[in-house]
């Protein structure tokens, strides 16, 4: 669908992604089509407490050392971390440690922006109220579109690659459907490393 739209996507993996088997022909595929490709953590660990924000649970030794990793399991994919500077925390939950961490590793470090149910489309029915499902989510992103000063320009969308088996209704299936409305509303598209310029997060 990405290349039949001539949409470049960005796609933030862990080191264990990069180093499973099942996953090589995917990735090279991504990389031939001329998508962005870039860090996620290599055992993606949770940084901080998800109640007190400040108070971290990682080391800047363990965030530097996990996060080398990462780069080189992409290394072995020729992905040069001189050209995959961009970087998307795991759980997208950090603190200023972290941004500073990552500046330090001469890094930028990228966030979704909030306002839509777009990252909710990892939920399953079996989470009760935390589910949403594809319609939900698809109305909250147009819904942002149609109310937000400025739209959706410059918005960073995510939405996972893969989700939970039991998650059936996934929104990923929908995501041509998005791309087409936005499109015909007159959105082109960028990849990561174009939207956002080094040494800004």
């Amino acid at each position: 669908m990405l290349r039949q739209r001539n949409v470049k996507a960005g796609f933030f993996f862990t080191g264990n992604f990069y180093a499973n088997d099942e996953f090589e022909p995917l990735i090279k595929d991504l990389l031939q089509d001329g998508h962005y490709l870039g860090a996620h953590s290599d055992k993606h660990l949770l940084y901080c407490d998800w109640s007190k924000r400040d108070s971290l649970l990682v080391t800047r030794r363990q965030f530097r050392r996990d996060l080398k990793r990462n780069y080189k399991r992409m290394a072995e994919f020729g992905i040069d971390k001189n050209e995959a500077k961009v970087f998307l925390p795991p759980y997208e939950w950090y603190n200023a440690s972290v941004v500073k961490w990552t500046h330090e590793l001469g890094l930028t470090l990228v966030n979704f922006t909030p306002g839509t149910l777009s990252t909710a489309d990892y939920t399953y029915p079996d989470m009760g109220t935390r589910y949403r499902n594809s319609d939900t989510i698809f109305r909250s992103i147009m819904d942002y579109e149609s109310n937000a000063r400025i739209g959706m320009n410059g918005f960073i969308l995510l939405v996972h690659i893969g989700t939970d088996p039991r998650r059936t209704d996934k929104f990923y299936d929908r995501l041509d459907q998005l791309l087409v409305t936005l499109m015909e509303k007159g959105y082109s598209f960028k990849r990561i490393d174009e939207l956002v310029p080094e040494g800004t997060e």
